[in-house]
């Protein structure tokens, strides 16, 4: 007997097997105990373009949830490989790349509350005029994002953490040599045959206006 689509068949029965949303997971699968996702997701899936940042092959995630109240606070690392184009050369490279994150997602302000929310949302408002919040000083710097509902959407914060990771001067070799600012070749190759423009002294312009009004 075949065992129907997501269960597998084990001996003395069928166990269902609960396959995990890992960019939509649902808050009441976050337990005291929280919440642990681990998988392999595409660009395409959280929304990334080229011009966002080039993937070579999948991202594999790992991420862990907590919940206080509504709040759900998520960190994890991310792992892949990026193709980059260095500022130098201008050429296309692979680099690993791996970063943590730690987020924080709330409900969103404008919201509706459910049925009998109103009375512990008062009740909760008097307790915080009683009894001021303290902030722990390692989480007051957490991004905070915003959820509806019953489920988070993971997919706009990792595409924006991923094209945050990415570096404002890519360089394929830290000693990159560049172009040639005159003919344009690759100096990683071989030297150019432009001669060498001799260096130019920082005052050469004010001596120029001395020479001048003289």
């Amino acid at each position: 007997m075949t065992a129907p689509s997501g269960m597998e068949t084990l001996e003395g029965g069928v166990l269902p097997v609960i396959i995990m949303d890992l960019l939509t997971p649902n808050l009441a699968d976050i337990t005291p105990e929280g919440l642990s996702l681990t998988g392999d997701i595409t660009g395409d899936e959280i929304g990334l373009t080229r011009e966002d940042t080039n993937l070579s092959g999948a991202l594999a995630v790992g991420l862990d949830l907590t919940k206080v109240e509504q709040t759900i606070c998520v960190t994890g690392v991310i792992e892949g490989t990026a193709v980059r184009e260095c500022v130098r050369c201008l050429k296309d490279f692979e680099e690993p790349m791996a970063f943590s994150l730690r987020v924080v997602f709330e409900p969103e302000p404008n919201a509706k509350p459910k049925a009998g929310a109103l009375a512990a949302k008062r009740v909760d408002a008097r307790r915080k005029q009683a009894e001021p919040v303290q902030l722990e000083t390692d989480e007051t710097g957490d991004e905070i994002y915003h959820y509806q509902g019953d489920r988070l959407d993971l997919a706009p914060m990792l595409r924006e953490q991923v094209i945050l990771s990415a570096p404002m001067h890519p360089l394929c070799k830290e000693d990159c040599a560049g172009l040639c600012a005159h003919c344009g070749k690759d100096l990683n190759e071989e030297p150019c045959q432009c001669p060498v423009e001799p260096e130019r002294s920082p005052f050469h312009v004010l001596r120029g206006l001395k020479t001048e009004l003289n």
